[in-house]
This record gives structure tokens, C-alpha cells and sequence, in this order.
């Protein structure tokens, strides 16, 4: 469960420990304890979803933020998220 802010200085962190995770088995994420996203949350959420496809893995994502699906939309990435 990720919760804060998934800004520029907070996101580094959490996608080296999705990828991680991701080396060995599937990453279920639940963005409802998430306060605030920036274009870096959208750069993370796509980032591992290519590592899951690369690896042959399954990435899972429950309640994802408005506010991430607007910036997915604006940058026009929404239908590369994983749903």
C-alpha cells in the first residue's frame, strides 16, 4: 500500500523497491493512502509496468488517484496503465 506524496523526491525510492519486488513475483499496489501525485508517480506506475512485462510478471493496481489519471490523460499514457 503506498500512501504520502509520490512527487519528484519520494519516488525514486518506492519504483527501485517495485522493481525488486517485481524480480521475484507479482506487485499488487494500492494507491488509496496516496495524498498527492506528480508526473513522476505516472513515470513509476508505467516504469513497472514495462518491468512486468519484461519479467513475465503480473502488476495489479487498486484505487489510483483522479488526479494521476488526469496527468495520464494530459500526457496521453491512460491506456498504457495497468488496470
Amino acid at each position: 500500500m503506498l500512501s504520502g506524496r509520490l512527487i519528484m523526491s519520494t519516488v525514486p525510492a518506492l519504483y527501485e523497491a517495485g522493481l525488486q519486488q517485481l524480480a521475484d513475483e507479482d506487485l499488487m499496489v494500492d494507491w488509496s493512502g496516496v495524498e498527492a501525485v506528480d508526473s513522476a508517480a505516472v513515470s513509476m506506475l508505467l516504469g513497472w509496468a514495462r518491468a512486468a512485462q519484461n519479467r513475465q510478471r503480473t502488476l495489479r493496481v487498486a484505487n489510483l488517484p483522479d488526479d494521476l489519471l488526469s496527468l495520464a490523460n494530459l500526457y496521453g499514457v491512460a491506456e498504457m496503465l495497468p488496470h
